[in-house]
């Protein structure tokens, strides 16, 4: 019996949200709304995301002994995540920078801050946290190295989820345990390592040879492919009237991630995740606009 429905190992960042009417070119200064800060990071919204669900949700982060770490700390246990694994010090939290324009199309630079300091020592130190767990999922907000020995620890039977984000060549041995990969285009194209050619369906091919058990790739408006060595399914995308799409591919992830190990089949699982998905870009920011299991049902 599992402690956790889903452990995130991953990053967590204050998120600093500035409207733009456009987003500025090179050298160029435009103005803004008035600044919002908001607890955000791919693992931390992971986590809130999966536990608004319903899941048993449990986070291993790094975070500043500082406000914007009191911030995530508060949010993650107001959604009823389990923050034992959550570490506090060695830097300051990490910040995300996002302009949002009117489209709600989004753009980020993110310093690591703290993320950068958890560890492959803090992961041999969770231990327990990860056979507790039924499913594990990872981003690359914090060192690849860090990934790798999650992979490494990872006990018999515990399914591992990564979204590579941001994307970066991956070792075989991370590659080998996905199961699944969760990309979209731009991200496929950086770990094939160059242009991707044909449909959807050949770009799952050519990162299926790369080794991962299985493969889905988020295609915006045209929904998501499932994809294993067993053949592929489309998933439909959900159509809303989007303001903030900040988080709305994190809330994808823990979604689909929660509903695998719970034993849906994955086109199954992707269809739930494209609804909580298109729930939370409807509202501004990230875990704020995170839906519970009630608002996926009514969308």
């Amino acid at each position: 019996m599992y402690d956790y429905d889903l452990l995130v190992v991953g990053s967590a960042n204050a998120d600093l949200v500035i409207g733009v009417e456009r987003r500025p070119g090179a050298g160029e200064t435009v103005l803004g709304s008035d600044l919002a800060v908001h607890p955000g990071g791919k693992g931390a919204n992971q986590a809130v995301a999966a536990a608004r669900l319903g899941a048993r949700t449990a986070l291993l982060a790094r975070v500043g002994d500082d406000g914007h770490g009191r911030l995530l700390l508060d949010s993650q246990r107001a959604a009823g995540v389990d923050t034992a694994g959550v570490l506090v010090g060695g830097a300051p939290t990490g910040v995300a920078l996002i302009t949002v324009d009117p489209s709600g199309d989004n753009s980020i630079v993110v310093s690591p801050g703290a993320n950068g300091r958890l560890t492959p020592e803090d992961v041999r130190a969770a231990d327990a946290l990860l056979r507790a767990s039924r499913v594990v999922s990872a981003q690359l907000e914090i060192p690849l190295e860090t990934v790798v020995e999650v992979v490494r620890r990872l006990p018999d039977g515990t399914r591992f989820v990564l979204n590579p984000s941001p994307p970066r060549e991956l070792p075989a041995e991370v590659l080998a345990a996905c199961d699944p990969l969760i990309v979209n285009e731009h991200e496929a194209q950086v770990i094939v390592g160059g242009e991707l050619a044909g449909s959807p369906e050949d770009w799952a091919r050519a990162l299926l040879a790369l080794g991962p058990r299985s493969v889905v790739v988020t295609l915006g408006a045209e929904g998501a492919l499932v994809a294993d060595t067993e053949g592929s399914a489309r998933v439909a995308a959900v159509k809303v009237d989007a303001v903030d799409t900040t988080g709305a591919g994190d809330a994808f992830t823990a979604a689909l991630a929660w509903k695998l190990g719970a034993g849906a089949e994955p086109a199954e699982a992707a269809a739930y995740a494209a609804r909580v998905g298109a729930a939370a870009v409807t509202r501004a920011g990230a875990q704020v606009s995170f839906p519970t299991a009630e608002e996926v049902a009514a969308l």
